[in-house]
């Protein structure tokens, strides 16, 4: 427990053989975190292999490929059920260091946040991180159009690694989403939607070999996809239509 709340971590998993005993061993270094899920998605290397010979993480295993939102989906729900207070996307892929864990959960038990997302851009390390020029730029206009379209002042939309109260995610009607990477920005617009209140904070990050990344036909398909939900999400402020938290 920390401050009295209990701290889960989800793991959304997809080919991650070479780096998720790494990744687990800072989870767990961190020294607050109560539960540990693994929700595979379908890998073709041996992630489920190795995550079952972990002790004390919770493996879940997607027989069929759902996709990166669909893989959330699950997360959430498990975190849920073994009465998550804090619930955090940690990407086994250790793209995302995990020792930011602590401070993460401190702005979301203090009560002064419902979300923290761990921005790759306020420290001005993604391009020293090696994150590709071509990813930096489109993540520099898709998140100024964003901001534009729904009113707040991210510096990124794009990153993975987030937490969350149980507040907020009980609030969210989350399968309604997308399976796909368009997931992560319809969660964050239906916080905005919602006036929870998001934080944001420093994340170094790491782009090598073994770091999952989209390709360059997915990632305009994505960034697409971006710009038409924080499009809709304006047009529902006018009225034109329906909000993001429509369960319909």
């Amino acid at each position: 427990m920390f401050n009295s709340q209990k701290i889960v971590v989800v793991m959304p998993a997809y080919n991650a053989a070479e780096t998720l005993l790494k990744t687990y061993n800072e989870v767990i270094a961190t020294g607050i975190v109560d539960e540990v899920i693994l929700v595979d998605d379908a890998s073709k290397d041996r992630t489920v292999e190795i995550a079952k010979t972990i002790p004390n993480i919770q493996v879940i295993v997607h027989e069929k490929n759902r996709g990166y939102g669909g893989n959330q989906k699950t997360c959430y729900k498990a975190a849920l059920e073994l009465g998550a207070d804090v619930v955090i996307m940690v990407h086994p892929d250790y793209q995302y260091t995990p020792l930011l864990i602590p401070a993460m959960a401190s702005m979301i038990t203090s009560g002064l946040y419902d979300c923290v997302i761990g921005s790759r851009i306020l420290g001005g390390g993604a391009l020293d991180g090696g994150m590709p020029w071509w990813k930096y730029l489109a993540n520099r206009i898709l998140t100024f159009s964003e901001n534009m379209l729904t009113g707040a002042k991210l510096s990124e939309y794009h990153s993975g690694y987030r937490a969350f109260s149980k507040s907020l995610i009980n609030r969210l009607p989350l399968e309604n989403n997308s399976d796909d990477f368009i997931f992560d920005n319809q969660m964050l617009v239906q916080i905005i939607w919602l006036n929870f209140k998001i934080a944001e904070i420093t994340c170094p990050t790491k782009y090598f070999t073994e770091a999952s990344s989209i390709n360059l036909q997915r990632s305009i398909t994505y960034g697409i996809g971006c710009l038409k939900v924080a499009l809709l999400f304006r047009l529902a402020k006018l009225k034109l239509a329906r909000s993001p938290v429509d369960p319909r």
